[in-house]
C-alpha cells in the first residue's frame, strides 16, 4: 500500500498558465457566458499535482475585478497584473505574452505537463519549444472557433471549453 506522500511524488505534475483576457473575451463572444475556474481547477487538477499556477490579468482597480482576483487566488492561482492602458485613440493594452512566455520557460523543466488557456496562435512555437527542449506535454484549453488552429497543432491535447466549464 502506497502512503499518501508516496502516491503524491508519483503524480503527474502540472503548471497552468492563465491568459485571463482571452479566455474572458473568448467565452463571452463564442457562448455569452463566463468561465468557470472553480470547474475548470477541478478538472485540470484531477489526480494530478498543481507545481505552479499563474493567472495573467490587467489591472483597473475596481471592486469587481479585486474580487475576482481574490478569487483566483483562493483557487490555488498566483494572480499577475499589469496595469490596463487605454491609448488616445480608444484602443486598449495589456496582453501578458511575454510573461507567459517567461514564465513557461522557467517552469517546464519543473513539469510533466503544461496546460495553456489561451485561444492566441502567439504561443504554438513556445509550446512546440518546450515540448521539444524539456520534453513536456502540452495541454489547451480554448474555445474551438477563436483558438487559432496553429495553437491547437502545437499541443498534444486540446480541450474546448463547453458547457461544463461555462457558469
Amino acid at each position: 500500500m502506497t502512503t499518501p506522500k508516496e502516491s503524491k511524488i508519483n503524480m503527474e505534475k502540472i503548471a497552468i498558465f492563465v491568459d485571463v483576457q482571452n479566455i474572458y473575451y473568448t467565452t463571452r463572444q463564442h457562448f455569452q457566458k463566463q468561465f468557470n475556474y472553480w470547474a475548470f481547477w477541478a478538472k485540470a487538477s484531477a489526480n494530478r499535482e498543481v507545481v505552479h499556477a499563474y493567472a495573467y490579468a490587467t489591472n483597473k482597480g475596481d471592486a469587481k475585478q479585486s474580487g475576482f482576483q481574490n478569487t483566483l487566488r483562493k483557487i490555488g492561482f498566483e494572480v499577475k497584473l499589469k496595469p490596463f492602458i487605454q491609448r488616445k485613440d480608444g484602443s486598449a493594452k495589456g496582453d501578458w505574452d511575454v510573461g507567459i512566455t517567461l514564465d513557461v520557460i522557467e517552469h517546464a523543466a519543473a513539469v510533466d505537463t503544461i496546460i495553456l488557456l489561451s485561444g492566441d496562435g502567439d504561443f504554438d512555437l513556445l509550446l512546440q519549444k518546450a515540448r521539444l527542449v524539456h520534453g513536456v506535454k502540452a495541454e489547451i484549453y480554448g474555445v474551438t472557433a477563436l483558438t487559432a488552429p496553429s495553437l491547437v497543432n502545437s499541443a498534444d491535447l486540446f480541450i474546448p471549453i463547453t458547457d461544463e466549464l461555462l457558469m
